[in-house]
């Protein structure tokens, strides 16, 4: 018995010195990178950024500034590939009114996302397929096939309208061969194409001066499709398709009258045409 007790013993020390041995083994190259990335200070972490020695360093000391502000840290999602953008990353646009009347070119579609956090989206639906026992079934793309020697191509569009139901509302229109690739870049392709709507109070019936409604009578022409927008007074609502609808009420008007000519069965300059009315707005002379 005493052997055994002996022998188990000396087992035990065996073993507890092999564990010894492991704890004090050195580190692995790469265990020592991963120290020695948790041991450096927060803020070399979060930026992860890549400075040539010629680049100026005062942006990431800027960006470092923003964030300790309490603005959101969306450096490691979006890097800016424009002047614009690094502008706007460095708070010098407040808002998305300032950069649409500096007359700034927006080429990033992260611009309005971070000026304008609440925007929404609706597809306006421009297709169709005819369903059972006659009509058209509505769809959010529109198919259109050309014939090539090896078969048919296929080819899907989409319209998408962005706004954030206050005063600003964008509309974009892209194709591609998949339907989800569609609509993400024609949703993209909207927020490029933002603009500021002008608000007022123009109907005689109301007079009350507020901004439920346009200032004055606008209208656009896109293809066959004429639009033509007057001011109602309060309580009229948007008086409109479904389509036109979207546009208007993203775009923060509340009561409205519109007037269609041509043939609006085309969707897409039916939109594009209310879209221009819209923009016809801001081009007057002088401010009212």
């Amino acid at each position: 018995m005493t052997d055994k007790k002996e022998e188990k013993k000396a087992g035990e020390e065996k073993a507890g010195v092999k564990e010894q041995v492991k704890e004090e083994k050195p580190d692995t190259p790469e265990e020592k990178e991963i120290e020695e990335e948790e041991s450096l200070p927060e803020e070399d972490v979060e930026l992860d950024v890549d400075v040539d020695e010629t680049e100026d360093r005062n942006v990431i000391k800027e960006e470092i500034i923003i964030r300790r502000e309490g603005r959101p840290d969306i450096r490691r999602e979006w890097i800016p590939k424009t002047e614009l953008g690094r502008r706007v990353l460095r708070g010098e646009f407040k808002t998305i009114e300032d950069v649409l009347k500096s007359g700034e070119l927006i080429l990033e579609s992260e611009i309005v996302d971070y000026l304008v956090p609440e925007i929404k989206n609706e597809v306006i639906y421009i297709g169709g397929s005819p369903g059972k026992g006659g009509g058209i079934r509505r769809t959010a793309t529109k198919r259109t096939v050309r014939m090539h020697k090896s078969g048919r191509r296929f080819k899907l569009t989409s319209v998408i309208v962005a706004g954030n139901e206050q005063s600003v509302v964008g509309l974009g229109k892209a194709s591609s061969r998949e339907h989800k690739t569609a609509i993400e870049k024609a949703e993209e392709q909207a927020k490029l194409n933002v603009i500021r709507v002008r608000k007022g109070c123009g109907s005689w019936e109301c007079g009350c001066g507020g901004e439920h409604s346009i200032p004055f009578r606008a209208e656009a022409r896109y293809g066959s499709v004429k639009v033509t927008l007057l001011p109602a007074p309060k309580g009229v609502g948007i008086v409109a398709s479904d389509s036109v609808k979207k546009i208007i009420k993203l775009g923060g008007i509340r009561d409205i009258w519109v007037k269609t000519d041509g043939k609006t069965a085309t969707r897409t300059n039916l939109a594009f045409a209310t879209f221009e009315a819209l923009r016809n707005l801001n081009r007057t002379k002088g401010d009212l």
